[in-house]
């Protein structure tokens, strides 16, 4: 049995993985920290043989491979698709996956680490993915800028109010909006949302990609690095 555990900041996406992991009979998830004392507690007390580490905890790696390579425990780092999967390869991590890797490939690297063996998602194999993803392209070619917009803040795990501060609309506006997003795509919640966009490489990188961006978290607090006006324009709602 491979024990796994899943240490990411975003809520939606570690239940993701979990989601496809737990399906798979040779696979279990032993731990699902998400504050670095959570994980470094785990590391040392959990017995893992692969820990899933979001480069959010970046600051730690040193830290974290210290307590790893006592353990036996390999690490599969989960980077952002605007970073370089092979910068991360250079710090000394055994394999390293994008966030919008589908779920053979997680499993795939998974059990190569298990083994062993490193694990590099190839740049190629993402634009090989990303010609034949015909239904991300038809979704995303439905959807507005702001319905991408929403969708990535989804998929990083704002909740409701924290995207309407974010747009400087109304919480019933968001609501709304995603309902229609929703119907456009064909889930009925925001884990089939989020797991949706993950699964489907075109339509994450045009969320990643929509003017404005989507905003990133610090410190577990939404920071929004667009340029603004120092007074935001009024919003009217009839």
């Amino acid at each position: 049995m491979i024990n796994v555990i899943i240490a990411d900041h975003q809520v939606i996406f570690r239940a993701g993985i979990a989601k496809v992991l737990a399906v798979e009979e040779d696979i279990r998830i032993v731990g699902q920290p998400q504050s670095a004392e959570q994980l470094l507690n785990a590391l040392q007390k959990l017995r893992a043989r692969v820990l899933i580490l979001s480069s959010g905890f970046l600051s730690l790696l040193t830290e974290i491979q210290g307590i790893a390579a006592s353990r036996g425990v390999s690490l599969l780092m989960l980077v952002e698709n605007t970073e370089t999967a092979s910068d991360f390869m250079r710090m000394g991590v055994q394999g390293v996956i994008y966030r919008c890797a589908s779920g053979n490939v997680v499993v795939d690297a998974v059990r190569r680490l298990s083994r062993g063996e490193p694990f590099l998602q190839s740049p190629n194999r993402t634009d090989d993915e990303v010609s034949e993803d015909l239904v991300g392209a038809r979704v995303r070619d439905r959807l507005s800028d702001k319905e991408l917009r929403i969708v990535a803040s989804v998929v990083q795990g704002f909740k409701n109010r924290e995207i309407a501060l974010q747009l400087y609309t109304s919480e019933q506006m968001v609501k709304n909006s995603l309902r229609n997003i929703f119907d456009k795509i064909g889930v009925s919640d925001r884990l089939e949302l989020a797991l949706f966009t993950i699964h489907h490489r075109i339509l994450a990188q045009a969320t990643a990609s929509v003017p404005g961006g989507p905003p990133q978290r610090r410190n577990g607090r939404s920071v929004d690095t667009r340029a603004r006006a120092a007074t935001p324009p009024p919003t009217t709602i009839n």
